[in-house]
């Protein structure tokens, strides 16, 4: 994938047309009457609205608003939404809930970037860290740290990320760092045994084809994370040593220039859209949808807030149709 700055555009498709019953001399009933009233549309969208964003019925007050659509804003800024979101975000950066609450980093640092109106990339970028409380059944608390790089340096989610490789190289890490932001998934090329799965195996075909080449070179990747030594909590992180590599269309050094390289793409303005349809609707975007999508990567570019996005695919008339 080419990380270039390119315009997102999909072909739209044509929409058959659809004959009603009624107007065929099929029904008893007219066409006409088919049709909603006005206000049974609004009180339908204040439905939609409702379960979508706050996983809730519609108030009364929402029910009978003539414009549910106008209460979009307001319905981003209220704690349901922001504890919805939170654990939407959490579902679609995990495959299962953490062993403790703190390796839920994306949980509780989603959860302070939506309260505080935060760029959406400071969940990956921000100088905090996600500080695990006295066990694991206390909440973590979100701490400012100079030396943060949004969750990804917070022990928690180190330790439940640094994979087994037999060097040490965190390659799981360098991929859930990708996965978090990119929406990146990968299928392992074989799963046959006595595969030799040190960096001279995976330098092997098929295995370097993700690990060595393409855009996301994931050992170039790991080659800039530090290293792991030991297991559980005797685990511990050594600085990287090997130097320059090639990933993502640049130079990478560090961990936060993977960061810096990836936020800085289409390819992650994209994907947070498709997040906001993931959320939305429960899919990803279809090409008739071309149209709000492209917006919404348009406002997003311009504000930076995952409440952004998600306004512009909420308030489009398509979302209450």
């Amino acid at each position: 994938m080419n990380l270039a700055r390119t315009k997102i555009r999909r072909a739209a498709i044509a929409a058959l047309p659809l004959l009603a019953a009624g107007a065929l001399g099929l029904s008893g009933r007219s066409s006409k009457a088919e049709t909603p009233s006005s206000a049974e549309s609004a009180s339908r969208c204040a439905s939609r609205l409702s379960a979508a964003l706050l996983g809730t019925g519609a108030s009364a007050d929402l029910l009978t608003n003539a414009n549910p659509q106008s209460q979009v804003d307001t319905m981003l800024q209220s704690p349901e939404f922001i504890e919805r979101f939170s654990s939407f975000l959490n579902a679609s950066f995990n495959d299962q809930p953490g062993a403790n609450r703190a390796e839920d980093a994306p949980y509780y640092l989603g959860k302070y970037i939506l309260q505080n109106n935060l760029p959406y990339k400071s969940l990956f970028v921000g100088q905090f860290d996600v500080v695990a409380g006295a066990d694991g059944n206390a909440d973590p608390t979100i701490q400012a740290n100079p030396e943060g790089l949004g969750y990804f340096r917070s022990r928690a989610w180190l330790v439940r990320y640094a994979g087994n490789e037999p060097a040490g190289y965190k390659i799981v890490t360098g991929y859930r760092m990708m996965q978090n932001m990119l929406g990146l998934k990968l299928i392992a090329s074989t799963n046959a045994p006595n595969v030799d799965v040190s960096a001279t195996g995976r330098a092997q075909s098929p295995c370097n084809g993700c690990h060595f080449q393409g855009w996301y070179a994931l050992d170039n990747v790991a080659k800039v994370l530090s290293k792991r030594k030991g297991n559980g909590n005797n685990m511990t992180f050594t600085p990287p040593n090997e130097g320059p590599q090639q990933a993502f269309d640049t130079t990478i050094n560090s961990d936060a220039d993977i960061v810096n390289a990836v936020i800085s793409s289409t390819a992650f303005k994209f994907n947070t859209c498709r997040l906001a349809f993931k959320f939305l609707y429960g899919r990803t975007e279809n090409v008739c949808e071309s149209k709000v999508f492209d917006a919404c990567v348009d406002e997003f570019a311009a504000k930076g807030t995952i409440q952004s996005a998600l306004a512009v695919v909420a308030k489009d008339q398509s979302f209450c149709q």
